[in-house]
């Protein structure tokens, strides 16, 4: 039987059960595959891996595993370069773009309030997730790990907090996201982006109280709903306000 050392470094042993967390740990294996199924077989997605060493030396995920060994896995680096060495995964999209699994509708929706373009269905299969993070160039974000397993993915990554507040702080943070915040530019109904509108415009969408209490309106040219200053929007405003740094873009 042939063995091999493998060592997950920071944010990648949140998929390792405790005892092999920070550790080197072996694995057995008969026939050798590949360094990128044999990694995610112990349960990392490769969508969240940006360096493999193997015996020192930098490998891509079609290298064929050895016996003897030594096998370092690193996540993706945001705070320096490693260039020279072999980036495993495609640059940064030059665009910020979501899609969402059926489980994280609320994160959707908080997305969406800070305006970023977030496609969400409840209705997707994994595999058309899959065909929509690749073919329209979307970072997918998930709280099931094997949607990320699938070859077509390479953008993406497993939501790791639970409830909707602290999952739009991880995701906002993950991908370093407050300078582009934008709150209310977006529709919360269908993701189009807004429109401005008169009171005119949607005299025959908004009850005639709000018409006479506000004169700002924006209106989504899709789904045709009308979004204006009030108390809701003020609520909204709050939550934003409510997480800091992590979301400085201004206010409508």
């Amino acid at each position: 039987m042939k063995q091999a050392t493998f060592r997950f470094y920071a944010e990648l042993n949140d998929f390792l059960p405790a005892q092999r967390r920070m550790l080197p740990f072996s694995c057995r294996f008969e026939l050798g595959g590949s360094v990128k199924n044999m990694i995610e077989a112990i349960g990392a997605p490769h969508t969240e891996i940006d360096l493999i060493l193997v015996n020192g030396d930098p490998v891509d995920f079609n290298y064929l595993v050895r016996d003897g060994d030594r096998i370092s896995v690193y996540p993706v680096f945001e705070s320096f370069d490693i260039t020279p060495l072999l980036r495993l995964r495609p640059q940064p999209l030059r665009e910020t773009r979501f899609v969402l699994d059926v489980h994280l509708g609320r994160l959707a929706a908080s997305l969406r309030m800070l305006g970023f373009d977030t496609l969400y269905r409840n209705d997707l299969t994994d595999a058309q997730l899959a065909r929509i993070s690749s073919g329209e160039r979307r970072i997918l974000l998930t709280r099931d790990r094997g949607v990320l397993k699938r070859s077509l993915v390479t953008h993406g990554y497993l939501v790791r907090q639970t409830s909707p507040r602290r999952q739009i702080e991880e995701v906002l943070q993950r991908f370093d996201l407050a300078g582009s915040v934008r709150p209310f530019t977006r529709c919360m109904n269908c993701n189009s982006p807004l429109a401005e509108a008169s009171p005119e415009d949607v005299a025959l969408r908004v009850p005639a109280e709000a018409r006479r209490r506000y004169q700002e309106f924006r209106m989504c040219p899709a789904c045709r709903k009308v979004f204006w200053k009030g108390g809701h929007y003020r609520r909204m405003q709050q939550f934003i306000r409510s997480l800091g740094p992590l979301a400085q873009g201004n206010f409508l």
